[in-house]
């Protein structure tokens, strides 16, 4: 019978020792963020700008929000200085009052991920100012421009970080960059090393120095980058996702130096029509016995579609099921 608490048990797992039972993924639920910085948005609302720079937002209410198409800040790497610049509602906050306020009401047995700053990633916020096709010709064209927008970005993280860690005193730090589609990453590894990489290990290096595990998000075919995380001193990494990338190779290679979150593969099989209760319940299991020996691994398994649709809600409370149903008999 399990006598850790849940919490306990996934900082078991991700500082490298073995669990009590698989620990469920909690990146998603478990998120701890300052919210002073602007109006909270309301969920009703389709169209919203970020609190930080201005940038045009459209929700998906089954995926979430990203940048409005074609409405983007920036459409030249080298006139960013004139477009981006720093945010005035980072200047003169009260943490102290705006941490009380955020944790008051916070279970103390929920994890606290975080990790202040002003965007998601790096890869990702030129995106999100550019859009990815002129994101991507500004890196082959302007890298140096590009560098230097993203550590102008990389000075406010690290300045809100700084705060973030005093007042919020989160568990893990938690950071995203989905730098990879499907088949392959984004960039090749000679771009990655040169402009991105340098930014995620300074960020990392102030959650790590002041003693924190860190988990990192990627989606797609993010294997040929994993060294450089477990490298930068990241101890997780979520989804990853079993049909972009080598799962048992990547876990025989770091063993619990890393553990992978996820591992289920949630556009696959569970969520074709045909598809019964059993071999939804063996995708399960399948995921579970490949993954969860020896530990460095917390499961986290879902069925992609509208949240609202009974089938979609039916299959998930399945997957959860039969994740209960096995979570204490690995270890």
């Amino acid at each position: 019978m399990a006598t850790l608490s849940e919490k306990a048990n996934y900082l078991r797992m991700i500082n490298g020792e073995v669990p009590e039972y698989v620990p469920r993924s909690l990146w998603i639920r478990c998120g701890v963020r300052a919210t002073g910085f602007g109006q909270p948005r309301d969920p009703s609302v389709m169209e919203f700008t970020d609190n930080f720079f201005g940038i045009p937002m459209v929700v998906e209410p089954n995926s979430g929000a990203i940048p409005k198409p074609n409405d983007f800040l920036l459409d030249d790497i080298r006139k960013w200085r004139d477009v981006i610049k720093r945010p005035s509602n980072i200047d003169g906050v009260d943490w102290e009052a705006m941490s009380k306020k955020d944790l008051a009401d916070r279970d103390p047995e929920l994890i606290k991920f975080g990790g202040g700053g002003v965007g998601n990633g790096y890869f990702m916020m030129l995106t999100y100012f550019m859009g990815f096709n002129e994101a991507l010709i500004a890196i082959m064209e302007e890298p140096d421009e590009v560098k230097a927008l993203l550590n102008f970005i990389l000075s406010l993280n690290l300045e809100l970080g700084k705060n973030f860690l005093q007042w919020y005193k989160p568990d893990i730090y938690s950071m995203g960059d989905d730098i990879a589609h499907e088949r392959a990453p984004f960039v090749s590894e000679e771009v990655f090393m040169d402009i991105f990489e340098p930014m995620w290990r300074q960020n990392t290096a102030l959650y790590k120095e002041a003693g924190l595990p860190a988990e990192h998000h990627n989606c797609g075919a993010f294997y040929p980058f994993v060294k450089h995380i477990v490298n930068m001193g990241f101890n997780a990494w979520n989804p990853a996702q079993p049909t972009f990338n080598d799962l048992p190779a990547i876990k025989k290679e770091y063993g619990n130096k890393l553990s992978i979150c996820g591992g289920f593969e949630s556009n696959g099989k569970v969520s074709w029509a045909q598809t019964t209760e059993e071999e939804i319940r063996e995708e399960v299991r399948m995921t579970m016995d490949t993954l969860a020996p020896g530990g460095g691994y917390a499961f986290s398994g879902s069925v992609m579609g509208n949240r609202e649709d009974p089938i979609v809600q039916e299959r998930n409370a399945w997957i959860n099921d039969e994740y209960e149903k096995n979570k204490d008999k690995y270890y």
